[in-house]
């Protein structure tokens, strides 16, 4: 707290103690969580894969936010491995996303229901990458749940982060009229259904936030997925509600509208699953 020059003689000697306290205070603390939170060194042998696949004009954008978010993870001990467009092709995706402990994409999401006709598993609930290796950033190709299911095998325990796309959180496109609450469920249970039968046990999807506080929570704190869902700076809790999966024997939804009809936040699958759970899942 900045102490204005008016004054500041006069009130030094309790300061003096007031700081003294203040910083025994931060020393304790500060010793508690060294204790409570894993060290970095918790992280070793966890295997982050980071895609980012074109987004046109917004590419770069995505790009700097995925650096980010490789960085903190290399802080905290983790092996990182990185794919992005124009590289970010499904034959690169599926090869070096095996054996993930998080999954972390960026990118165009191609949800259901939407304004786009019938639902294909082909095309639905997953990816949008590369075509093929170019120079285009708008070359995309959408890699739905079918081959999520098929060709990925995640590590035990896996975490599965969705960020900046349409349709995963239940949100609409961008301009696009908001949708109902049955719409914004069923986009959220399509979307995590590849995902955790490729062996995630937790799905987020942060359709404007950033990732960052997720990724803390899962490297350094004991909270469970749930705990860590609504534990976020954007967490609103005036408008949140749960949903059973119907597209996942066993699974559960958390989602949290922060204004009537904007679903930009939720998180489906095993939302008991602790943090600690999801590290000792490392190879």
């Amino acid at each position: 707290m900045p102490v204005h020059e008016d004054g500041a003689q006069r009130a030094s000697s309790h300061r003096s103690r007031r700081l003294t306290v203040l910083a025994l205070v931060a020393t304790i603390l500060v010793s508690l969580g060294a204790l409570a939170t894993p060290s970095p060194a918790a992280a070793a042998g966890l295997k982050v894969v980071i895609i980012v696949g074109p987004v046109g004009s917004s590419t770069n954008d995505y790009r700097d936010s995925a650096r980010e978010y490789a960085s903190v993870a290399r802080a905290y001990g983790a092996r990182v491995v990185e794919i992005y467009t124009p590289y970010a092709t499904w034959s690169r995706v599926k090869e070096l996303a095996q054996g993930a402990n998080l999954l972390i994409y960026l990118g165009h999401g191609n949800g259901y229901p939407s304004p786009y006709g019938a639902f294909s598993k082909y095309t639905r609930d997953g990816f949008g990458l590369n075509k093929e290796v170019s120079t285009s950033n708008s070359n995309v190709k959408y890699w739905g749940e079918y081959y999520i299911d098929r060709d990925i095998q995640l590590a035990p325990n896996a975490v599965v982060i969705l960020n900046r796309l349409c349709y995963a959180s239940g949100n609409s496109e961008w301009g696009h009229a908001n949708p109902t609450k049955s719409t914004a469920i069923q986009r959220v249970d399509n979307y995590g259904a590849g995902f955790l039968r490729a062996g995630a046990r937790a799905v987020f999807a942060h359709a404007i936030e950033s990732a960052r506080y997720t990724m803390w929570a899962l490297f350094r704190s004991e909270r469970t997925m749930d705990s860590i869902f609504m534990a976020h700076s954007d967490a609103s809790g005036e408008r949140d509600f749960y949903v059973d999966s119907t597209r996942t024997d066993g699974k559960r939804a958390h989602m949290d509208p922060p204004r009537s009809g904007k679903y930009w936040r939720s998180v489906i699958g095993d939302l008991s699953m602790k943090a600690s759970e999801w590290r000792a899942g490392a190879s």
